[in-house]
């Protein structure tokens, strides 16, 4: 191990940084506090917390919004069989293709496992995603926004399917465009709905949080972040890997009941391999963007866990010795 700036630990091998994750969260086999492990995607997370759950007993449980998808399993990095056979998963894959899945559903679903952990009833969940969302809400507290209408949902969803989404941004307040992620057409259709539904900016409706479910104070968390080098040739690697596991398979058999609009066809590379399956790009094109578009998100994502998680502790790969590109 080589020590880095404060909040930044150095570590070399997968089965080193789980051997420290363990031994920071404390408590041994079965107990003591959740982990949580943020990062962007492609960084190795999935494969680090099967790793942490083998050492401390534990239940990987997904904290990413993608996928709790059913119908994506290659292009969402879903664990494989391999993972699935060492240690006990849950919260994926197990919403339908065509169903909302909210924040607030998944820290219904959530409440359950971490009460487990606590009572000794069930395994200790280590908690993995890049999301960061999920993250800052379970730790941070949850603010109870009011159903969007259904009316408002279509009325959101045509006006985003018209490429309307620069105007949904000038609609937005000036303290919602200054708090979300205005480069995440999810985010910014969101802050839209709110206002349009309730009239009140979501910054305020944010600024009404109610009591983290799981507070930082009682959870190990960590942030792994290998660098933007690494990331990028994982990414390449990984949407090769996928290509050559069936991924064109798995995006035409969605075919049928596909919408641009729907939150499940958000998944990176989908509307790229959708317009190569229709004739209206080449796999060549559909794959370099859908790279492309990974990459972007990487570095949003990295942007945002480094500025919002700052007092989550970073685990900084020495080298990347993986053959293997995991979500």
């Amino acid at each position: 191990m080589t020590a880095g700036k404060a909040n930044d630990t150095v570590r070399d091998t997968v089965q080193d940084m789980a051997r420290y994750i363990a031994g920071r969260a404390g408590g041994g086999a079965g107990a003591g506090r959740p982990i949580l492990l943020a990062g962007p995607t492609a960084s190795g997370k999935s494969a680090l917390a099967v790793a942490v759950a083998q050492r401390v007993g534990g239940v990987v449980v997904n904290a990413d919004a993608l996928q709790v998808y059913a119908n994506w399993r290659l292009l969402t990095a879903r664990p494989g069989p391999e993972d699935l056979a060492a240690v006990p998963h849950a919260l994926y894959g197990h919403i339908g293709q065509n169903q909302d899945y909210s924040v607030g559903h998944w820290l219904r679903d959530l409440a359950p496992l971490l009460e487990a952990g606590r009572q000794g009833s069930g395994p200790r969940p280590v908690i993995v995603g890049g999301t960061g969302l999920y993250m800052t809400v379970l730790t941070e507290g949850l603010t109870e926004i009011p159903m969007i209408p259904p009316a408002v949902r279509a009325e959101s969803e045509t006006l985003l399917a018209a490429g309307g989404l620069a105007r949904m941004l000038d609609d937005l307040d000036l303290a919602t465009r200054a708090r979300i992620d205005t480069r995440n057409p999810m985010r910014v259709q969101r802050a839209w709905e709110v206002l349009r539904a309730t009239g009140r900016g979501i910054s305020e409706w944010q600024n009404r949080t109610g009591p983290a479910l799981l507070p930082l104070a009682d959870a190990a968390p960590f942030i792994l972040d290998p660098g933007k080098a690494v990331l990028d040739d994982r990414i390449l690697r990984r949407f090769d890997a996928m290509l050559a596991g069936g991924l064109l398979a798995e995006v035409a058999a969605q075919m049928p009941g596909w919408r641009q609009v729907m939150p499940s066809s958000r998944a990176i590379g989908s509307p790229e391999l959708v317009a190569h399956l229709r004739g209206l790009m080449t796999l060549a094109d559909a794959r370099e963007a859908a790279i492309i578009a990974t990459r972007q998100y990487a570095k949003r994502q990295r942007t945002w866990l480094r500025n919002q998680l700052s007092r989550w502790e970073r685990l900084l790969p020495e080298q990347d010795r993986s053959d293997n590109p995991k979500h």
